[in-house]
């Protein structure tokens, strides 16, 4: 059997870092993993080619090669995945799916063409569509029932398929699920909240197999929430620690967590002497009733700002989600979000409004209260909100659209870095010291161009970056970096006002047009 993986496009979004990716030449952030990991499932007698077409295109001859082709997507994807559905089609191609987007709707994938829907986690699935094929079966339908599997049995994912050079970071995950329960929040439909983890063991091999295919840059830790299991995260750690120092640190992490990491001193140590430097965090909103609502309790528990000041101050910088628009917001939530992001000092700040996502909490509960504006739910920042809210979603979205403009406003963001990186901690490790290549210099050249002499903000980005070499010289390279990442944000705070502003233009016309339907029908009525 001749395989072909296809990765469909994203959408502009928040983290396509395109003019940050432009600086050093590589096309992508992170890669498919999920795709690597079906490739190593499945039986590895068949041949298997990927394609990531946020990378390049499929060509014909791929096409051609194909005996079947396999397409995973979550649901910002969804415009791309089904036009690669219907690509394949027309070749005459088998079809089948997978991933967030197809177990989330299957019907939309069934509706594009799909022919196999490998739905759930692979682990369980992909054995099911396996057995199907060989028995002859044209079509199908593959789901685990509720079942979860234990992903220790899960193999090393197939990284080779991957074009490596292409992408800025790789990605490997040791846990699946989460244990809290936010009614926003699709992770805990689609994994459950018992954190499933893989054995320290399972973990190393990849970095092995990753070091042994010549990566040395950074590596994403995806767990949604890497210390959901907080025992087995340490026993992880400890041997990480040991893998790093033996080997000169060759990656460095980046991970995702809850914000009760800032009251393990340990585990924030432990992370730190992994050569992990940042953190994302889930704060969505300072105020601490819509905290409540949306039983997101884990954030009520201990002060937001002292536990962002644990974590800088532990040396993992802290990038954070917010989000407007929940049931019972007062006015001014855009102003409070960019209030607590300037009195924490967090530097990059992910912003959207409320997506009701399917089969969530939130998207059964406003179903049943009849609020739902469409079907559609995604998690892009240039997205309307599609449910009704319980203000005025044209306030909502002004103050969302401000909001994020003034976040990214390049004097105010290298000041919130220039603080986090004061208090930042130092790294606890040294990595082998590595001649910086060509395509660095030059990235290195174009920021100190565009941020130190061609932009009004060149007297203070001269001032905060001499002030943190002489105040906190091991994070000056981490702190340039951060810098540049408002090369991308510049950029796209336009790209969300302007959609924002045409999808609110388009609401209130529909608002306006169906207001006068029912006056008309009343008037004619009396």
């Amino acid at each position: 059997m001749k395989v072909l993986l296809v990765y469909p496009l994203f959408p502009k979004t928040f983290w396509s870092y395109e003019k940050i990716l432009e600086l050093v030449d590589r096309k992508v952030l992170l890669p498919p993993l999920g795709l690597v990991t079906v490739a190593a499932i499945l039986p590895q007698e068949w041949e298997f080619k990927l394609v990531d077409r946020n990378i390049r295109t499929v060509t014909e001859a791929e096409w051609e090669w194909a005996d079947l082709v396999i397409i995973s997507a979550m649901i910002v994807q969804k415009e791309d995945f089904i036009a690669q559905v219907q690509a394949a089609k027309q070749r005459g191609k088998k079809v089948a799916v997978g991933g967030p987007y197809p177990t989330t709707l299957p019907e939309e994938a069934e509706a594009a063409g799909a022919d196999y829907l490998i739905l759930d986690e692979g682990e369980i699935t992909l054995p099911m569509f396996v057995e199907a094929i060989k028995n002859g079966a044209e079509n199908g339908t593959f789901h685990a029932n509720g079942e979860k599997p234990d992903v220790t049995s899960t193999p090393i994912p197939r990284f080779e398929l991957l074009e490596l050079d292409a992408y800025d970071s790789m990605s490997v995950q040791f846990s699946r699920g989460c244990p809290f329960q936010c009614e926003f929040c699709d992770i805990i439909v689609l994994y459950g909240r018992k954190p499933r983890t893989k054995t320290p063991q399972q973990l190393l091999a990849e970095l092995d197999y990753l070091y042994e295919l010549g990566w040395r840059r950074g590596v994403f830790m995806v767990d949604d929430n890497f210390i959901g299991n907080k025992r087995n995260v340490k026993l992880l750690l400890k041997e990480l620690k040991v893998w790093q120092a033996e080997h000169g640190y060759p990656f460095r992490f980046n991970t995702e967590a809850s914000i009760d990491l800032a009251q393990d001193a340990e585990l924030m140590e432990l992370m730190v002497e992994c050569y992990f430097d940042a953190v994302f965090l889930g704060i969505e909103t300072p105020d601490e009733e819509s905290l409540s609502l949306t039983k997101k309790f884990q954030n009520t528990r201990n002060s937001l700002t002292e536990s962002v000041e644990k974590i800088i101050q532990a040396g993992l910088r802290p990038m954070a989600g917010f989000i407007i628009g929940f049931d019972g917001e007062k006015t001014g939530a855009g102003k409070r979000i960019v209030q607590f992001a300037e009195q924490t000092g967090i530097p990059t700040v992910v912003f959207a409004m409320l997506q009701a996502l399917p089969n969530t909490a939130l998207w059964h509960r406003l179903e049943k209260e009849e609020r739902l504006r469409n079907q559609d739910g995604n998690i892009n920042q240039t997205t309307l909100m599609n449910f009704v809210p319980t203000r005025p979603l044209e306030d909502i979205a002004r103050e969302y659209v401000e909001a994020f403009w003034d976040l990214y406003e390049a004097e105010r963001f290298l000041d919130r870095n220039y603080r986090c990186f004061l208090m930042l901690g130092a790294p606890k490790v040294k990595a082998k010291f590595k001649m910086p290549s060509w395509v660095d210099l030059r990235a290195l050249l174009i920021v100190l161009w565009r941020q130190g002499i061609k932009r009004k903000t060149r007297g203070k980005f001269w001032h905060h970056l001499f002030s943190i070499i002489k105040r906190n010289p091991g994070v000056w390279e981490h702190y340039l970096t951060v810098c540049a990442h408002n090369e991308h944000f510049l950029e796209y705070r336009q790209i969300v006002r302007d959609e924002i502003e045409r999808q609110l233009n388009e609401f209130l016309a529909e608002e306006t047009t169906l207001s006068s339907a029912t006056a008309r029908k009343t008037a004619l009525a009396s």
